[in-house]
């Protein structure tokens, strides 16, 4: 016989980085970060930064939600297992008919400790964020709001911007998008992405005295790779 699924699954317990690997982190951008895992882990661009007054650089713990489309019932739950400052990452179902919240939800968000929304839908009351100064990534605004029906699930993975995302990864977000780093692969990719951030600002200063052409592509364009013809 048939039976109803729980109107809600909450997971309680989840990993977490520590400090200091959310430090590693910080102010370092998205494309670095995407860098360091060879292109991977970025969010579709069709999730983006909500709007240029709100914050616009993030950095934390994954808290994952899934609400289904058309509805926010677990929104409401997962504030339960929140810890300051999570980045929360939500599952819409990229449903895109109505907003997956409003200001209200995150105001609420914001005083249980979360430190920006990410989601697949889009979101309303677009000035009442701004004053909250809650950060945002969606895909775009519309004025409909969802039910408050489930089912749902806080703290369990999710799939979103064609990425699979579990509580306790790593999220970096700006306005250039939203990169998702594995748990298992935090140190390796900080370490990484401090590498390159030394080699490209050996590039900047290299342009800002007048670089054209870097070396290597002086010696492609030299060698017998390439066919010149008049």
């Amino acid at each position: 016989m048939y039976e109803d699924p729980p109107l809600l699954t909450i997971k309680r317990t989840h990993r977490r980085p520590s400090d200091a690997q959310i430090k590693a982190f910080s102010g370092v951008p998205t494309a670095v970060v995407s860098d360091a895992m060879d292109g991977h882990g970025a969010l579709l661009g069709h999730i983006r930064h909500l709007d240029a007054a709100l914050p616009s650089s993030v950095c934390g713990p994954a808290l994952t939600v899934w609400t289904g489309a058309a509805d926010l019932l677990a929104l409401h739950a997962v504030k339960r297992i929140a810890t300051p400052g999570d980045v929360l990452v939500h599952g819409f179902d990229a449903h895109q008919g109505c907003a997956a919240f409003g200001d209200s939800l995150g105001g609420m968000m914001k005083n249980a400790g979360v430190a920006a929304i990410i989601t697949d839908g889009p979101v309303r009351d677009v000035t009442g964020l701004i004053a909250l100064q809650m950060p945002v990534w969606c895909t775009g605004s519309i004025s409909s709001t969802p039910f408050e029906n489930g089912p749902g699930t806080a703290g369990l993975p999710v799939n979103i911007g064609g990425q699979h995302v579990e509580t306790g990864d790593m999220i970096v977000a700006d306005r250039d998008g939203v990169v998702v780093v594995p748990f298992d692969q935090i140190d390796a990719v900080a370490r990484r992405a401090a590498h390159i951030m030394t080699l490209e600002a050996d590039g900047e200063r290299a342009v800002k005295d007048g670089l054209v052409m870097p070396q290597s592509y002086e010696d492609l364009l030299d060698s017998d790779r390439v066919k010149w013809i008049d």
